[in-house]
């Protein structure tokens, strides 16, 4: 796994994507370039599972959803939310994800980082 200061330089120095890359088992979702560096960095290809398994969930917006991913006591929660107010939680009870908060946007079946919106 990459420090944290090498994960972050990643996030800061995504600003677009040349391929896309298909995530779980539904081919229709996508990764950016960016997304796929971080998750492979930080080895937390969880995360994309995550929020893949609440895609089913009719109170989030398939067209543009907001993903973060934040230290919480002695886990993460991962929030969807509309980036004001959270629609969906989910406590992560362990995970030695190396940053205090990652965000991540889903928008129309593309996962990218917000530098690479």
């Amino acid at each position: 796994m990459m420090t944290k200061h090498e994960i972050q330089a990643l996030i800061d120095g995504a600003t677009g994507t040349d391929q896309y890359y298909p995530i779980g088992i539904i081919p229709r979702y996508v990764a950016t370039d960016g997304v796929i560096a971080v998750v492979h960095a930080a080895e937390c290809h969880w995360l994309l599972d995550a929020i893949l398994s609440h895609q089913t969930n009719p109170k989030l917006d398939p067209r543009f959803q907001v993903w973060k991913l934040s230290a919480f006591g002695s886990g993460m929660v991962l929030i969807g939310s509309n980036d004001t107010v959270p629609v969906i939680t989910q406590k992560i009870t362990y995970t030695d994800f190396p940053l205090a908060e990652l965000k991540l946007y889903l928008i129309d079946n593309v996962i990218l980082l917000p530098n690479e919106y």
